[in-house]
């Protein structure tokens, strides 16, 4: 293929590629959060939430171990939640924010056990 050949193919990809994440975007199917819209941040989640939502759906149903009512150090909690472990996935900030895992972290730190939780 010619040098110019290849710059003309090269252009096709990268517009065809633009295209794509602005129909991406502007469908709702981006890398936006659910309910986001470009520009605008999500409200803060309370630990509650973000831990029913995302941590309860393993730690404490068999999948991964029991984590309440355990005294784990705050900074353990955040590094396990930032950079994963095993099977644990890591969350990124987009996904848990910064004053989220903060808060997060503290609430598991000093929750009670749950008797609803069972597991390893």
């Amino acid at each position: 293929m010619s040098r110019h050949g290849l710059a003309h193919a090269f252009a096709r990809v990268a517009a065809a590629a633009a295209l794509l994440v602005a129909v991406s975007v502007a469908s709702g199917t981006g890398a936006l959060a659910a309910g986001q819209e470009l520009g605008k941040v999500l409200p803060t989640r309370s630990p509650e939430k973000v831990y029913s939502s995302t941590c309860g759906y393993c730690h404490g149903h068999n999948v991964g171990p029991i984590i309440r009512g355990r005294g784990l150090p705050v900074e353990t909690i955040e590094y396990f939640v930032r950079h994963g472990n095993g099977a644990m996935p890591a969350f990124r900030p987009t996904e848990i924010s910064n004053t989220e895992l903060k808060a997060l972290a503290q609430w598991i730190s000093q929750a009670p056990v749950d008797a609803k939780e069972h597991g390893q």
